[in-house]
């Protein structure tokens, strides 16, 4: 049993690990995009 809930506990830390991945490259695709607006609209 303890090898069960030691692998549920590294999977549940390899999900959130991607988790933080994933919200930091949509952040960065988010404020890229209003980068490019910003300078779309100012010409």
């Amino acid at each position: 049993m303890s090898k069960n809930s030691s692998k549920k506990k590294q999977e549940e830390h390899d999900l959130k690990g991607t988790l933080i991945s994933v919200l930091g490259i949509g952040a960065f695709i988010v404020i890229s995009w209003f980068i490019v607006f910003a300078l779309f609209v100012a010409r």
